[in-house]
């Protein structure tokens, strides 16, 4: 079973960027789709970013054209490229397997808090 660890949260302000990563205890060559979620204050956790390990990836509406989502195989890291961050990204921020293949087991997650 992976362990996976995140890191790379922090406070910005609004327009700023932030690369989060995720990294894995063994290899997540195996693992076909990774994916990041967030849980912002009084709200449920959603998915907002997917990547498979061939490098397809896709977005939550609200994300889309300002995060990207990669994979680096011979780390054993996923990261999420954050730009142009606004106030409603503020969450704290998971990784997990994606689609079918998500672990309940949640990890403590990074904080991201963007400032207006």
């Amino acid at each position: 079973q992976v362990q996976l660890v995140e890191s790379g949260g922090g406070l910005v302000q609004a327009g700023g960027s932030l690369r989060l990563s995720c990294a894995a205890s063994r290899s997540i060559f195996s693992i076909n789709v990774m994916g990041w979620y967030r849980q912002a204050p009084g709200k449920e956790r959603e998915l907002v970013a997917t990547a498979t390990r061939l490098g397809s990836t896709n977005y939550v509406d609200s994300v889309k054209g300002r995060f990207t989502m990669s994979r680096d195989s011979s780390r054993n890291t996923v990261y999420l490229q954050m730009n142009n961050l606004k106030p409603e990204d503020t969450a704290v921020y998971y990784c997990n397997a994606g689609g079918a293949g998500v672990s309940g087991s949640w990890g403590q997650g990074t904080q991201v808090t963007v400032s207006s």
